[in-house]
């Protein structure tokens, strides 16, 4: 068996250093095809309403950050009908607070009718 020389180092440096073999470019991403679909603009705006335990409301609204309205007042019944329309859960939650005020001013009624003969008794006995 014969041996074969080993290349001396001199036939490696010779050999042509060979350049790094440029990096494939990445393929762009393919173009999204466009939505036929209507972009929908949202618009921020909160509205808040405030009642009393005397059934007075007011609202407040808010467009983004800036204040279009605030404390205006608003009727009872407004309130109510708005709350209907919104969600059932809404309404009872609301038509909770009216009740309370409603027993309220009943009660203040029934006092102030109560004074009222009172004073008219006075009235009469002072006409005598």
């Amino acid at each position: 068996m014969e041996e074969t020389p080993a290349p001396a180092p001199e036939a490696e440096a010779a050999k042509p250093v060979e350049a790094p073999a440029p990096k494939a470019e990445k393929p762009k991403p393919a173009a999204r095809a466009k939505s036929t679909a209507k972009k929908t603009r949202t618009v921020e705006l909160t509205l808040t309403v405030t009642g009393t335990a005397e059934g007075e409301w007011q609202a407040d609204l808010v467009h983004g950050t800036q204040r279009v309205v605030s404390g205006l007042v608003i009727p009872a019944i407004a309130v109510a009908k708005a709350a209907k329309e919104l969600h059932e859960d809404i309404a009872e939650g609301i038509e909770g607070v009216l009740e309370a005020a409603r027993d309220q001013h009943r009660t203040r009624m029934e006092e102030l009718e109560a004074e009222l003969a009172k004073v008219k008794a006075q009235l009469a006995e002072l006409s005598e």
